[in-house]
């Protein structure tokens, strides 16, 4: 078993992943590998001083990305490249290096594949909720996810749903290998997804919500809230102006005709529907808020933040034709380079 780190100035988090990882009670051997793309503040020294002296972690350093590959996946590439000079893992792990894993994750993510015959099991981290603006925006961001990306579907065999999170990916090797690793994805901004399509073909896979698995990764205001749902909005309608202007009239519709219909309804009727339909997505978002410990009142707010999000999604695009999209960590996406499909 090898779990796969890529960091790119994460000298702040990284350490706290790495002493997580080599805290595991797994009983198997397990290894760490965190690949120190090219960080300017001593992500890679963090790294081997959390360690301390533990010959499980392998810190190695990243070359320059190749036309067509997004940062991420040629990070992991190049930590698959050293996983290969040792003997073939049966289970390999990609997990982010702002993530903290309690002391039983690997192993009841290892228990899970191998109980199920699961291809692929991911767990969608706990995403720090402290600020203001996380209160606020970060649950939503899990609620249009399941909204796009239904975990019971994705996790249903047969069904064309296939959803994953990267910040914690559990691959049977062989299948992985199967499928081609990464280079069939290597431009994919939305990588971990991609990824569980890929899988999904080789075998079951498994997506859930977790508390054993959390985000370090602060989010003090709106902006960086911006900056990480920018990254991907627009790739996840396939760079497709008509599938944009379908997906914000679909959001209004949903998400803003009701309460406007329930506040300037001239007819009772039709601001008791409205009023219902607006009741009907409060309820939806409740046990959402419930997880994050916020209460239910806040789904009051929703159409409020479905229409950040709407101005979110409206950034990416203007980002993508700027030739900006998919930045990762000041790099933009594989589309700028004009290699990426």
């Amino acid at each position: 078993m090898v779990c796969v780190i890529p960091a790119r100035d994460e000298a702040e988090s990284i350490g706290e992943t790495v002493k997580s990882l080599l805290a595991q009670d797994y009983p198997g051997e397990f290894r760490v590998v965190v690949v120190d793309d090219r960080s300017t503040d001593g992500t890679g020294e963090v790294a081997r001083r959390a360690a301390g002296g533990n010959n499980r972690l392998v810190v190695t350093t990243g070359g320059t990305r190749p036309a067509g590959w997004t940062g991420k996946l040629w990070a992991l590439q190049q930590g698959l490249e050293e996983v290969g000079r040792g003997p073939a893992p049966e289970f390999l792990m990609f997990t982010d290096a702002d993530i903290q894993h309690s002391p039983d994750s690997v192993r009841m993510l290892v228990q899970r594949a191998r109980a199920e015959g699961r291809v692929m099991v991911s767990l969608m981290a706990k995403l720090r909720c402290n600020s203001a603006a996380e209160r606020w925006l970060i649950p939503a961001f899990i609620f249009f996810f399941q909204m796009l990306y239904p975990f019971r579907w994705s996790n249903t065999p047969g069904a064309r749903t296939a959803a994953g999170a990267g910040g914690c990916v559990l691959l049977n090797h062989a299948a992985f290998e199967a499928g081609g690793g990464l280079a069939p994805i290597r431009g994919k901004i939305i990588d971990d997804c991609n990824l569980a399509a890929q899988m999904k073909r080789q075998g079951p896979i498994w997506l859930g919500l977790t508390e054993r698995v959390e985000s370090l990764r602060p989010y003090e205001g709106i902006g960086a809230i911006r900056k990480m749902v920018a990254r991907t909005a627009y790739a996840q309608l396939g760079y497709n102006p008509l599938l944009l202007l379908g997906m914000i009239l679909a959001l209004a519709l949903i998400f803003l005709v009701p309460p406007g219909l329930a506040l300037l309804a001239s007819s009772a009727p039709a601001g008791v529907l409205a009023l219902a339909a607006w009741g009907a997505m409060v309820l939806a978002f409740a046990p959402t808020l419930r997880r994050f410990g916020l209460s239910p009142l806040r789904g009051l707010a929703l159409p409020g933040i479905a229409f950040t999000y709407m101005l979110f999604t409206l950034d990416s695009a203007w980002a993508e034709w700027r030739g900006r999209g998919g930045m990762w960590k000041g790099e933009a996406g594989p589309r700028a380079d004009g290699a990426g499909k």
